[in-house]
C-alpha cells in the first residue's frame, strides 16, 4: 500500500527534536557529535529499535525514587501488541538506571479521549507518586478526540488543563504526540490536533515528541498497521518505532539521566 502523502511545512519546527521529514525511512540520532546513528529501518529485528543502554550519571542523582505514570488511550495500553509491552513497556525498559529507582505504572484506556484523561488523572495518578520522591507523568492523547468529533479548541483546552494543573501540583510532564494513520483524509485531522498540541506544550516549555511527521511516510509503520486486525493499531514494530521516538527524543533530558 502506498503510504498517505499528508503535507506538511518542512521549515516550521514541529516539538521538541529533530522534525523528520515524512519521506525518511529511517530516524536519525544525532546527539553523538560528528556522527549519525542509522534508527529502525523497514524490516528490522525487534532488536533494531533498542538505543544504548544509558550511562551512569554520577553520584549527584544516585537514589533518586521516580514515580512515572503513563496516561493515554488504547495505543499507550499497547493494544495490539502480540508481546504485550507496547511502546510504554520498551521505553520503561530501556530506562533502567544505576541511579534510578523507577516505579513506573501504564493507565492507558481504550476509547479515552482527553477529556476523559482530564477527568481522571489527578484521581488516579495520587496513589501512584505516594512516597515517590519525583513525580513524573506522560501523556499520550488525541486520536479519540478527533474520532469522536471532538472541535480541536476542546481538545486543545483539555491537554492545556492538565498541564497547567500539574504544572500547579509540581508534576513534570512530557507528551508523546498522535501517530498517523491509514486514511488520508483523517490524517489531515489528525495533524491539525497534532500541531495545536506542539503549540500548546511549547508554550509552557513541556516537551512534546512529533510521531505524526516520522512515521506518516514509514513504510514499516504503514504495513504494521495493515498488517493488524482493526488496521488501527500496531503491532510490535510499530510500537518499537514509537519507542525510538520517545528514547531519542528528549527522554533522558527530561528525566534528567545520561
Amino acid at each position: 500500500m502506498t503510504p498517505p502523502q499528508t503535507p506538511h511545512p518542512e521549515s516550521r519546527s514541529f516539538g521538541v527534536g529533530p522534525a523528520y521529514p515524512s519521506e525518511h525511512q529511517q530516524f536519525s540520532d544525532s546527539r553523538r557529535s560528528g556522527q549519525t546513528t542509522a534508527g529502525p529501518a523497514a524490516g528490522a529485528p525487534e532488536e533494531s529499535v533498542r538505543p544504548s543502554p544509558v550511562a551512569r550519571s554520577g553520584p549527584a542523582d544516585s537514589g533518586r525514587d521516580v514515580g512515572i505514570v503513563f496516561l493515554g488511550a488504547s495505543q499507550t495500553a499497547g493494544y495490539g501488541d502480540p508481546k504485550g509491552l507496547g511502546w510504554v513497556g520498551r521505553v520503561v525498559a530501556r530506562t533502567q538506571h544505576p541511579d534510578l529507582d523507577l516505579t513506573a505504572y501504564n493507565l492507558g484506556v481504550r476509547g479515552d479521549t482527553s477529556a476523559d484523561v482530564a477527568a481522571r488523572w489527578a484521581a488516579e495518578c495520587r496513589p501512584r507518586w505516594r512516597g515517590r520522591g519525583e513525580r513524573r507523568l506522560v501523556l499520550s492523547v488525541g486520536t479519540n478526540d478527533v474520532l469522536t468529533g471532538m472541535t480541536l479548541a476542546r481538545s486543545r483546552l483539555n491537554l492545556a488543563n492538565i498541564l497547567d494543573e500539574a504544572k500547579t501540583a509540581g508534576v513534570a510532564v512530557f507528551v508523546v504526540g498522535l501517530a498517523p494513520t491509514l486514511d488520508p483524509e483523517l490524517n489531515h485531522r489528525v495533524l491539525a490536533l497534532a500541531e495545536a498540541q506542539a503549540d500548546v506544550c511549547g508554550r509552557r516549555s513541556v516537551t512534546y515528541v512529533d510521531c505524526f511527521r516520522p512515521l506518516v511516510g514509514h513504510d514499516q509503520w504503514m504495513a504494521d498497521l495493515a498488517a493488524s486486525p482493526d488496521h488501527a493499531h500496531p503491532g510490535q514494530a510499530g510500537y518499537g518505532l514509537i519507542a525510538w521516538l520517545v528514547l531519542h527524543n528528549g527522554w533522558n533530558d527530561w528525566l534528567r539521566i545520561s
